[in-house]
């Protein structure tokens, strides 16, 4: 197998000066992960790598600055006892009440803004693309619903269901395009 072709150095550039994270995301995720347990800066790091499968683990350098942050603002507070020198913070009443205020927020953004359907549908045949934008919508907001619930109560029976009916979609979708490449 061959390496792939080199990025060209605008694309590169623009990879590497692009946060992948939203601005405010990783505030959150601390609030929340410390609402359920305390934990270190690295077992939290740890946490987010392993909720992600993966896909993301912030570094050290955005981790303990915030963490410093938060601690100096009073959101949360250094757990007295200490393992093997291991610092584990959890959350102060006052960072319960930010946490509930940012979850607040991102549900009135869910609101306001639903979900971003891609610019061509407004583009092409715009009498019959916001059918589709409001399909797409209605399957974003259900997703992110079925998130949030599972967020409050896991349940491996809809976890099942969910990737059922999403690959099912997903399936059906890839057809009708592949009907459109192949006229």
């Amino acid at each position: 197998m061959f390496p792939p072709p080199p990025l060209p150095h605008h694309f590169k550039y623009w990879v590497k000066h692009t946060a992948a994270v939203p601005k405010g995301f990783l505030r959150y995720y601390v609030l929340r992960l410390l609402e359920e347990k305390p934990m270190s800066g690295s077992e939290i790091m740890d946490e987010i790598e392993k909720q992600s499968k993966g896909f993301w683990k912030p570094s050290p350098g955005s981790i303990y600055p915030l963490m410093a942050w938060l601690q100096e603002k009073g959101y949360i507070s250094e757990v007295p006892e200490k393992e093997a020198g291991v610092k584990r913070y959890s959350l102060t009443p006052y960072g319960k009440t930010l946490l509930e205020e940012q979850l607040r927020m991102r549900q009135e953004f869910r609101k306001r803004f639903r979900f971003f359907a891609p610019p061509f549908f407004g583009l092409i045949y715009p009498e019959k693309a916001h059918e589709v934008r409001e399909a797409s919508r209605k399957l974003a907001t259900a997703v992110w619903d079925l998130w949030d619930s599972m967020q409050e109560k896991y349940s491996e029976e809809a976890v099942a269901e969910a990737k059922v009916a999403l690959e099912q979609a997903a399936q059906k979708i890839d057809e009708i395009a592949k009907k459109l490449k192949a006229k």
